[in-house]
């Protein structure tokens, strides 16, 4: 008998090993769909700012301080004043050298969440003089 359990017990230890190994496997392959799937932050806005380009209303903003790369501006949807900033380095090239001087500007919303808003975009933009 003592042959019967030597043999049961190392077929036990190698279906351990086994589903140990695969439980790994498992949680490697799992864990690198996860990491391809994330999306970056910068992503993430520029998929937002794509969508407002598009599907936005337009209405007419008023600068209100343009600090560094930082653009604050302001606009009214319904009664309602808005004051948003939006981070413009990325469109540096295109833009007008002095954004201090504009006295208006258009803006895109969403109409379901006025305070989502856009002066400047890949594919847009409400800033006059802007080369997008």
């Amino acid at each position: 008998m003592p042959v019967v359990d030597s043999a049961y017990n190392v077929a036990r230890l190698a279906v351990f090993v086994l589903a140990a190994v695969l439980a790994v496997i498992l949680a490697i392959i799992g864990w690198r769909a996860w990491q391809r799937s994330r999306v970056t932050p910068e992503e993430r806005e520029r998929r937002r700012r794509a969508w407002l380009a598009v599907s936005g209303k337009m209405g007419d903003a008023t600068l209100v301080e343009v600090h560094g790369h930082f653009v604050f501006y302001t606009y009214a949807v319904r009664g309602v004043e808005y004051t948003a900033s939006q981070d413009v380095s990325k469109f540096t090239d295109k833009l007008p050298g002095d954004l201090s001087q504009l006295p208006a500007v258009g803006v895109k919303y969403d109409p379901k969440n006025p305070a989502n808003s856009i002066i400047v975009a890949e594919e847009w933009s409400g800033i006059h003089g802007s080369r997008v």
